[in-house]
């Protein structure tokens, strides 16, 4: 004799054979571990025949599919009564819609961060240096209210004529496009 009742969860009916009354098992459609009812359950109907899962084309080719190996592993000698009816509605999408990727959000927005770095080195011209006046120049072209951060910078090259490395600073300017 067959239990026939519905996942808590999904609402799938299932069949299983009444030995397996009192069991936990897997929802095959949901996945989350149920309790099989005991057959004087209110929510239980019982079933004499079989319910038909698959066709006998499918099960014959799937038998055959199976190899010796399989067979005879510890998972194939584990007894599950368990059948899925087949229904005439198709299957619930288990994917509604894939979440935007961070990359395509980012590039969607009207706001835009940037990143100017000056060095002190390409502000120095004829030995005068203007560093100071580039700085206020593209800040001030900027504008205060898009100035997200101001960081000082190190860096180390090396000087042609001397073969020297020689330190020298800038800043790191993160901004509002």
């Amino acid at each position: 004799m067959d239990l026939i009742f519905n996942c808590p969860k999904c609402a799938q009916e299932l069949a299983v054979d009444s030995s397996g009354a009192g069991e936990e098992i897997e929802c095959p459609n949901c996945n989350e571990t149920i309790r099989i009812p005991m057959p004087d359950s209110p929510e239980v109907k019982t079933s004499t025949g079989p319910v038909p899962a698959i066709s006998a084309e499918a099960l014959s080719a799937s038998q055959e599919q199976m190899s010796s190996t399989v067979a005879a592993s510890a998972a194939a000698k584990i007894k599950k009564n368990l059948r899925v009816p087949v229904t005439a509605k198709p299957g619930e999408k288990l994917i509604a819609k894939s979440a935007v990727p961070l990359e395509v959000a980012a590039k969607a927005s009207d706001r835009k961060l940037r990143i100017k770095c000056i060095r002190h080195i390409d502000c120095v011209e004829v030995g005068h240096d203007r560093f100071d006046e580039v700085v206020t120049d593209f800040l001030g072209k900027i504008g205060e209210v898009n100035i997200v951060s101001i960081h000082p910078i190190n860096y180390s090259y090396l000087e042609l004529g001397s073969q020297k490395e020689l330190t020298d600073f800038g800043v790191m300017i993160v901004f509002k496009a």
